[in-house]
This record gives structure tokens, sequence and C-alpha cells, in this order.
């Protein structure tokens, strides 16, 4: 071995090297699946190809939900269409959908939702969602987690409008107990 073929030499380690420490990842990484969800309160054009859906989707992504007008407050409501797309196929006949209450700056579960996958095919779902008062808390921020065999691939920021709980701030010493 000469010395001028020294630089060859070590260039063609290092182009190995990189090879055998940055290719196991390549197809991971271009396979990974990710999650776009986006919550919608506007009503969803009915007929629209799956293009069209998600240029809706994301004109139209709300970043806030104001409850529902019951007079009961306990039986109010956020209502919205959830739109999730994925960048491929989901490969599984479910994933889930979290939320979390992230006001505190740390993430607190309130509600875990399957969504069953009857298409495997299928890129974009839609799913309406009813947040009850009684799991739910007004005027919170959340996070809504989209996990596939409890991988998170997807997340989406909102925030829960609405009034709070009114209290009157007296006191009735009846005398009920006679």
């Amino acid at each position: 071995m000469t010395t001028a073929n020294l630089p060859r030499i070590a260039l063609a380690s290092l182009i190995a090297l990189g090879f055998a420490l940055f290719a196991p990842n390549l197809p991971a990484e271009a396979g990974h699946l990710q999650a776009k969800p986006f919550l919608l309160t506007d009503r969803i054009p009915r007929g629209a190809s799956e293009q069209q859906l998600l240029r809706f989707a994301r004109k139209h992504h709300a970043k806030a939900l104001q409850e529902s007008k019951e007079p009961n407050q306990n039986d109010r409501k956020w209502r919205a269409n959830l739109v999730v797309s994925f960048n491929r196929p989901v490969g599984d006949l479910e994933f889930q959908v979290l939320f979390y209450d992230v006001e505190d700056r740390e993430r607190r579960l309130i509600e875990d939702m399957s969504t069953m996958v009857s298409d495997r095919t299928q890129k974009t779902f839609v799913q309406k969602l009813k947040l009850p008062r009684s799991r739910f808390k007004a005027n919170r921020d959340m996070e809504l987690v989209v996990t596939v065999r409890h991988q998170e691939v997807g997340r989406a920021k909102f925030r829960l409008v609405g009034e709070r709980k009114q209290h009157s701030g007296t006191v009735d010493f009846a005398d009920d107990e006679r």
C-alpha cells in the first residue's frame, strides 16, 4: 500500500461508515406514518373528493370550539368534525385519538377514543365529535393526539370555550332538619 492511496482509502472508509450508520434509518424514516388532524365546526360539503375535503379542512380548521347552548349547563357539549389525514394507509384495524388537557403545561389524559378502520387502503377519515361537559371543562387548552399501535403520529392544539360555572355566593341555612 502506497501513501498516495491513503486519502482514497480513508475517503472510501468514511463513505462506507456513513452508509453503515445512516442507511438502516433511511427506509424507516421514509415510511414513517404521520397524521394531520383537523377540527371543523363548519358543515363539511357533501360529495367532496378527498383532495377537496383536505383543502376545506385546512382552510376551516378551528383553533377554538364553542360549547352548545343548552339551558342546563351540565347538558352542554362541544361539537366538531374531526378530519384525520394520514400520509399513507394506516396499516392497522384502528387508530386512537387521545384528548389531553394541557392548560397547566402538563398533559392530563381526559378521553381516549378508538376509531375502527374498515378500508385498509383509506388515508383520510372523518368522524363526528361530542365532548361532554361532564368530562371536559370550559376555557381550557387541549391537545388532540393521534396514535397508531401506541406510536404518536399527529397532534393538534385547540381551546374549549364556554361559560364558567357560576355560584351565587350565598349560603342557605334553612331549618329543614327539624
